[in-house]
């Protein structure tokens, strides 16, 4: 049976792809100088954020993940970041291959949240193989990768930061249910704002208004802010 083995030597942004997308360039050996076919592989990655260390603001930002920083010895568990397959040309004894991976920049995931959270270093990335291997010299075998392969890799926080900067540039993204979209498109009708930031912008000007104790007597100059009138 042919042993393989994967080795992750580099990662890049994309910088032609329709979506954010991080490709890995992954050396894959056979044992005995194998002749291989083809090899459709399958690789699960996930982040291992109890191999690094975090600077004083990188932990408040990881607080919803991971909770309080004297918490982290029990919660600080691997992150899913990507599932994807990969079909790799036939190839003699050693092949080096690209590794495409969609990403998303909805802070509704967490590895997007543990993402945004770091300001520089690298992420430490763990990289499970497993698919399917047809070999033979002459004709062809068909033999499993088996799932115990596996490729440790240190990622740069810069690579995430450059795909992102590249598709969204000074953006970031928040989902928000239907009926939530359509009470801020109607507040950003009535008010004939240009644009959603406008929008946003507006009712966080009204919510940092101060707020008044009952009973108190309203100042003239603020009455028409206060209640969209004018003061008599």
């Amino acid at each position: 049976m042919t042993e393989f083995a994967f080795t992750c030597t580099g990662v890049r942004a994309d910088p032609y792809a329709a979506g954010p997308t991080l490709v890995f360039r992954l050396r894959i050996t056979a044992s005995d100088n194998a002749r291989v076919h083809a090899l459709a592989l399958r690789c699960q990655i996930r982040i291992e954020p109890a191999r690094r260390g975090y600077e004083p603001t990188e932990a408040d930002g990881l607080a919803d993940l991971f909770g309080d920083r004297s918490r982290w010895g029990s919660t600080l568990q691997p992150v899913q970041f990507a599932q994807v397959s990969h079909m790799v040309p036939g190839f003699t004894g050693e092949t080096e291959t690209d590794l495409a991976v969609p990403c998303t920049y909805d802070m509704d995931v967490a590895a997007t949240r543990y993402f945004n959270a770091l300001e520089a270093g690298e992420v430490p990335l763990l990289m499970l193989f497993s698919g399917t291997a047809f070999t033979g010299a002459g004709g062809f075998r068909v033999e499993p990768v088996p799932w115990d392969r596996e490729a440790a890799f240190r990622m740069p926080v810069e690579v995430w930061q450059e795909m992102v900067e590249q598709h969204f540039p000074g953006c970031g993204w928040i989902r928000l249910p239907r009926d939530t979209v359509d009470a801020l498109l109607a507040f950003r009708s009535k008010r004939a704002l240009p644009s959603w930031e406008a929008a946003v912008r507006a009712l966080l000007a009204e919510a940092d208004r101060p707020e008044l104790p009952p009973g108190h007597a309203l100042d003239r100059a603020l009455l028409p802010h206060a209640t969209g009138r004018t003061a008599r």
